[in-house]
């Protein structure tokens, strides 16, 4: 497999990037019990989060992340949330609800390695093409538009 390894700056923050040559998958259960599949969603961007409730970088950054599902959900991309701690089903629905999040959120055990790669942190992001390459990593928060200038540059930079 070969790996390469971009730096971009969107929105005033690093985001680093490794665009992979295989496309990933995994299944994980949404909060009603249904399995829900990353190869689901090919054709869109997907923004894979990582999250937890009693993280506040996490809470920080939902509201924009629900901002970003809504205005694409239809069109280009999705977010995926994924919490990965040890929580009640009733508990985790019951904020789901609290924080008027639509985008499908996806059970994970707490772990320090995903099917994607490595949470070395929460929130950590990852960033799939529409083929189902994991095309870029942040670790921290992140925004609707830093995912939005990140793909407009990728498109860019692809049809060179």
């Amino acid at each position: 497999m070969r790996t390469r390894q971009w730096v971009v700056l969107a929105a005033g923050v690093l985001l680093s990037v490794v665009v992979a040559a295989e496309t990933v998958d995994f299944s994980l259960p949404d909060l009603d019990g249904k399995t829900r599949h990353l190869s689901d969603y090919r054709g869109k961007w997907v923004l894979v989060n990582y999250w937890a409730t009693w993280c506040p970088p996490c809470l920080e950054e939902l509201p924009d992340l629900e901002v970003f599902h809504n205005a694409h959900k239809d069109k280009d991309a999705v977010v995926l949330g994924v919490n990965l701690e040890e929580v009640p089903l009733d508990q985790l629905r019951v904020f789901v609800e609290e924080q008027f999040l639509s985008f499908p959120i996806l059970r994970g055990k707490p772990a320090p390695r995903t099917p994607l790669g490595p949470v070395p942190a929460l929130p950590t992001s990852y960033l799939i093409s529409p083929a189902g390459d994991i095309v870029a990593r942040q670790v921290g928060t992140v925004s609707g538009e830093m995912v939005e200038n990140f793909i407009a540059n990728y498109k860019k930079s692809a049809a060179r």
